[in-house]
């Protein structure tokens, strides 16, 4: 006995022999060898990590730079560097200055962002009346034609409008009016008035897609009634139609108002010659001066307008249910005789699509090919801003788009970087709706959901402005990305991020867990399970999710803008900066190209996907 007692105090128990921690042991070696054949939950709090860091890192770095003393501005804060300061606050919102910094520029932006937005409803939903509730000629062609100006680069539509109504107070040729004589006064050629006409022009198929296929689910029995009762058709229209379309119409004009936010390239081009500012523009000015400073303030009020528009429409979509109609008969359609008027209703909706396609792509086209606007004799049609070797009087471009380096160099920049981020942003997607799907109670779901969204609420150039500032230095064992392509290759894929999980999720919702554990069943590992199953399965969700962000990629302007050095040139950047230098037929040539890429991705998506736009519009 005392033997034993000896041989105890000599060797105590091992800790791993205690109940309770033998236990826990036991655990730990469980869901290990649970997660090594089910990782969902850990993948999921990857996922959670890198979003954390490439969503919400950039957008407290802003923020935090809004109230921290830059370099080169402790004299002027009265403080040292690095310090918290109010400053910065008080130079935009309350210094002298602050009028041509934020307010005035705010004014400007309200302002267009009125117009486009009356502009686009006017528009989009005159045209969504005839493609939906009338028996207009040519009801599927029209509608197809009519969502065209929304797959071309936004100012596409402001050079175009140089190209016809410029004159001579910013330098360089003039437009084709005054050419022949005609003076175009500035109201006409630049400012607030040009701006609103064409993105207007740009952003009413928009309008027209979300007005049009709310359009077609009202019953039209609920009219129909109304008049039987006697009502007339202006009182079917006030009390019955608008009432139910009420949502439709608060959340064009929300998401089309928080689009103008963010918008860059037309009121560049069209508001610079006359010092017409908006938030989008003003913030711009400052990050290309270095006010950094200034900078974070204007980004993070952007932010905070844009979130608030998006939850607007959000709350305007929960309530959406108070119009919704019951009735044991789906819905039926009546279409309206127009008689007479069909030939003039049909000459309209075709004008609307000459002026929003036709005269701007033809515009352009012309003059590229024309060495002095408005001059149609055959010597003066050249090829040279295409094909030519040695352009007199452009030092920095002598040569055509077509020849040397520039172009040929934007555009593998172009395809290889926005490439990249579709790709990952298709596969991030896919992997994020694996998650939110099956692991669908867990916090780690919740919170992917949410985060993925983000972006989405935050115009795109205000996430460049946070992604430059978390990225432009060095933190911890992150390197300074500016000038680099996996920057840009990041901030695309993140902004791009909410199409993609959003597809995601909604086709794994589809999708049920039979056919991953027979494989599991089969002894298939998770990769392999994913690998030969979930993404064969969802193939076409995954193409979308790649395509989708490519084709709205290689149009970005607003959200490259900030981040591309001369190593880095893309297509979009390149046609500014050749704007920039008043090379304007080289400019129009790029615009061209990048249109025609666009378009030519939008139908090829189309065609993989089996979707159209349009589908339904036209009848």
């Amino acid at each position: 006995m005392t033997r034993t007692l000896r041989s105890a105090a000599t060797h105590p128990p091992s800790r791993d022999d205690h109940p309770a921690r033998t236990g826990r042991l036991a655990r730990l070696r469980y869901r290990l060898g649970v997660a090594r054949h089910e990782p969902t939950l850990f993948l999921g709090i990857g996922l959670v990590l890198v979003l954390l860091y490439l969503v919400i890192a950039p957008l407290v770095s802003i923020f935090s730079d809004g109230f921290t003393v830059h370099f080169g501005d402790a004299f002027k804060a009265g403080t040292s560097v690095g310090s918290i300061t109010s400053y910065y606050l008080w130079r935009v919102f309350r210094s002298p200055v602050s009028g041509l910094l934020f307010w005035q520029p705010l004014a400007n932006t309200l302002l267009v962002a009125a117009g486009v937005t009356v502009v686009a409803l006017v528009l989009g939903c005159t045209a969504a009346f005839l493609l939906t509730r009338t028996n207009v000629k040519g009801r599927q062609a029209l509608a197809n034609a009519l969502v065209v100006p929304y797959m071309l680069p936004s100012w596409t539509f402001a050079l175009a409008w140089l190209a016809l109504f410029k004159n001579g107070r910013s330098g360089g040729q003039v437009g084709l009016l005054q050419a022949w004589g005609i003076a175009t006064p500035d109201w006409l050629a630049y400012g607030a008035f040009p701006i609103i006409i064409c993105l207007g022009l740009h952003y009413f198929p928009f309008v027209l897609l979300l007005f049009g296929n709310a359009l077609r689910r009202v019953d039209s029995q609920l009219e129909d009634s109304a008049r039987i009762l006697g009502a007339s058709r202006a009182t079917v229209l006030r009390r019955i139609t608008l009432p139910l379309m009420l949502p439709s119409l608060s959340s064009s004009t929300l998401l089309v108002f928080g689009r103008i936010l963010g918008t860059f390239g037309t009121p560049y081009i069209l508001g610079l010659p006359v010092d017409f500012n908006l938030l989008s523009t003003s913030l711009f000015s400052a990050v290309r001066s270095g006010q950094h400073g200034i900078t974070a303030v204007v980004a993070t009020v952007i932010v905070v307008i844009g979130v608030a528009v998006v939850f607007a429409d959000s709350r305007l979509v929960r309530q959406t249910r108070r119009f919704v109609t019951v009735g044991a008969k789906g819905a039926m359609e009546r279409t309206i005789a127009l008689g007479r008027w069909g030939g003039l209703a049909s000459a309209g909706a075709w004008t609307l699509f000459v002026l929003a396609v036709v005269v701007p792509v033809g515009t352009l086209a012309l003059t590229t090919v024309t060495i002095t606007p408005g001059v149609f004799s055959a010597d003066n049609f050249t090829l040279a801003y295409w094909i030519g070797e040695h352009l007199p009087g452009a030092p920095g471009f002598p040569h055509g788009v077509l020849r040397g380096t520039e172009l040929w160099s934007a555009a593998w920049n172009s395809l290889r970087i926005v490439g990249i981020a579709a790709l990952i942003c298709g596969f991030a997607g896919l992997l994020i709706g694996y998650v939110v799907v099956r692991a669908e109670h867990s916090p780690v779901a919740k919170v992917l959901r949410q985060v993925s969204f983000l972006p989405y609420l935050v115009p795109g150039i205000a996430f460049a402005a946070a992604f430059l500032s978390l990225f432009a230095v060095q933190r911890g064992p992150v390197p300074a990305l500016y000038g680099s392509v996996a920057l840009l290759v990041l901030t695309l894929a993140v902004t791009h991020l909410p199409y993609s999980s959003r597809s995601g999720i909604s086709a794994m919702t589809q999708l049920g867990r039979e056919p991953e554990e027979a494989a599991q069943v089969a002894g298939a590992r998770w990769l392999t399970r994913i690998r030969r199953v979930v993404v064969p399965i969802q193939r076409g969700p995954l193409i979308t999710g790649i395509v989708l962000p490519f084709v709205s990629g290689i149009k970005e302007l607003s959200i490259v803008i900030m981040l591309t050095t001369g190593g880095t040139q893309l297509l979009t950047t390149l046609s500014i900066n050749l704007i920039d230098y008043a090379y304007t037929q080289m400019a129009n040539a790029v615009i061209l190209i990048i249109a025609l890429l666009s378009f030519t991705f939008t139908y090829l998506t189309q065609r993989l996907t089996r979707t159209n736009l349009a589908s339904g519009l036209g009848g």
